[in-house]
């Protein structure tokens, strides 16, 4: 700790604090900050708020219109069960990495943090299939109310879970590179944010366009 000469203590400066391991991002080094949240993830929160703003918007639209004359419900294929089993479970691994990197367990992390990016793949690859299973029943974008909705609220999710799913990519390129440690994570830690809320955000879809 720096000491005061007499001359400064009666002028009233205050040398700044030392710096402190982790502080403000978790980078060694940097100043310590006391406000409660990081640049990032002051950024993530102004994301998600936009986002639910949007779907908030679309799904207004959809129970408005749902009362009307014109509405005609799809049989929604069956696959979509399996999809939502599939981006639960990915939820599920996200936050085993986001553990396993607060234990540094680096190469578990990898590990749980691939399975997070091949589930979300694998349900991006079902959603085309079930787009597909659609189609080859002779349901369209424009066929009916419902259908316009299913379509354009499963594209923009599924948009936005590809964000997803390259922030994982980046996450595990800097695991790799040994610049992901217990001491900074948070590029991880708000990775796994995202991906519990594009998760909770479909349970909400599917509740909205399926089983209501």
């Amino acid at each position: 700790m720096p000491v005061l000469t007499e001359e400064r203590k009666n002028s009233g400066i205050v040398p700044p604090p030392p710096a402190l391991p982790g502080g403000d991002g978790g980078e060694a080094g940097e100043p310590y900050s006391s406000f409660p949240l990081s640049k990032g993830q002051i950024a993530l929160w102004v994301l998600m708020t936009g986002i639910v703003m949007l779907f908030a918007g679309l799904s207004s639209a959809y129970i408005v219109l749902r009362g009307t004359p014109a509405w005609q419900n799809i049989d929604m294929p069956g696959l979509l069960w399996f999809n939502t089993i599939i981006i639960v479970i990915s939820s599920f691994t996200i936050d085993l990495a986001r553990r396993a990197v607060g234990r540094n367990r680096i190469t578990t992390m990898n590990g749980w943090i691939g399975a997070s990016a091949a589930l979300g793949s694998a349900f991006l690859v079902g959603q085309l299939v079930v787009w597909r299973q659609l189609v080859n029943a002779g349901v369209y974008l424009p066929s009916t109310l419902h259908s316009s909705f299913f379509y354009l609220l499963t594209g923009i999710h599924g948009v936005h879970l590809v964000g997803g799913i390259l922030a994982l990519g980046y996450v595990s390129r800097l695991a790799f590179r040994n610049r992901l440690t217990v001491f900074n994570s948070e590029p991880l830690k708000l990775c796994a944010t995202y991906w519990h809320f594009m998760g909770g955000l479909w349970l909400y879809l599917f509740m909205l366009l399926v089983l209501a």
